[in-house]
């Protein structure tokens, strides 16, 4: 079993427009996906999930599907704070919160404050996040350490720079997974998926359920993670 598992969740505007209906349709229909994906590994024993909920790129999108989504965001996290806490999951955040409007950062900080405590499960939201983006981010405080003293740059390896990410306090990623049959990161966890494991399906996002995330950690488990190394050795 993965401890940490992340979801490309892609697709919406593909199914709406098989709905005959425009691309916010798609997005509005896949808060279902969520909380079956959500719920699906914390019943499986998944440590952490991290969904990719909202990319630096998306802000490029049409304003209008911009606000749409940012009030989707508000209006999933005031309806799933109940359930995030029933079931003990605590929720955190990988990305820049700085953009994002106030009616969703107030609820966000809120949801994260009350589920702290949550050990059942961690839910990580990829919000306003783009890898190259945390890299670079990783990197300037590196060199802002270094400057201060604070770090010698031959105790710079790959090793340490892990701890300058986003995802420091969570444990290393061992499968992604992509909807919707496209076959690439989109700038989501470049560092962290160095080793992972990848499962991509032709399904949608708004179609994702259960039985798709136990299939794809049935094809984790017949894996063999070698990580570099032959295998047996």
């Amino acid at each position: 079993m993965p401890r940490h598992v992340g979801i490309i969740m892609d697709g919406n505007g593909r199914w709406a427009s098989q709905q005959h209906h425009p691309r916010v349709y798609g997005h509005q229909n896949a808060t279902q996906a969520v909380r079956d994906a959500v719920e699906g590994a914390a019943e499986l024993g998944i440590e952490v999930l991290t969904l990719f909920a909202f990319s630096t790129e998306n802000w490029k999108r049409p304003a209008p599907e911009v606000e749409a989504l940012m009030r989707l965001f508000e209006e999933f996290l005031g309806r799933e704070l109940e359930g995030l806490q029933k079931n003990q999951i605590r929720l955190v955040t990988i990305g820049k919160k700085d953009r994002l409007p106030g009616f969703v950062l107030d609820p966000l900080e809120k949801a994260i404050a009350a589920t702290k405590d949550n050990r059942r499960m961690t839910l990580c939201l990829a919000v306003d996040y783009g890898s190259r983006d945390e890299i670079a981010r990783a990197a300037r405080q590196i060199a802002l350490d270094c400057a201060a003293g604070k770090l010698e740059p031959d105790r710079i390896t790959e090793e340490l720079i892990p701890a300058y990410l986003d995802t420091a306090s969570l444990p290393e990623l061992d499968l992604v997974i992509r909807t919707s049959g496209e076959q690439r990161l989109s700038n989501f966890l470049l560092w962290q998926a160095a080793y992972a494991e990848f499962y991509f399906t032709e399904l949608l996002w708004p179609d994702f359920n259960k039985a798709e995330l136990e299939r794809a950690l049935v094809q984790y488990s017949k894996r063999n993670r070698r990580v570099g190394a032959v295998h047996g050795s």
